[in-house]
């Protein structure tokens, strides 16, 4: 079994933690944790903007991605919103971690 780690930002806490909880409760991942008080700053539009985010990792495993991903997009306020997977390398993890990941997720 393989596993993801998903990075993504929501405008705001509560946004990101109704999305967290919701996310949770429907097995795409196993847990979400929120990083709020995050500085962006980016180019948008050819400007230069700077803005105040709440920062998602979620650990999930890789048969979960595509039903995540959808709904993580369902749910995000942005047009563009930022979403990145990331291999987890599972020899260099804790195994016991991955196999309550693999439980949580097993849909």
């Amino acid at each position: 079994m393989r596993f993801t780690w998903i990075y993504t930002t929501w405008p705001d806490t509560a946004s990101a933690e109704a999305a967290a909880g919701e996310l949770v409760e429907a097995g795409l991942c196993a847990c979400a944790n929120l990083l709020p008080g995050m500085i962006s700053v980016y180019r948008w539009e050819g400007t230069i903007a700077t803005a105040s985010e709440c920062v998602m990792i979620l650990k999930t495993q890789e048969a979960r991605i595509d039903a995540l991903k959808a709904r993580i997009l369902a749910l995000h306020p942005y047009d563009t919103p930022c979403l990145l997977a990331l291999p987890v390398e599972a020899e260099a993890s804790h195994a016991d971690f991955l196999q309550w990941i693999a439980e949580q997720t097993a849909g």
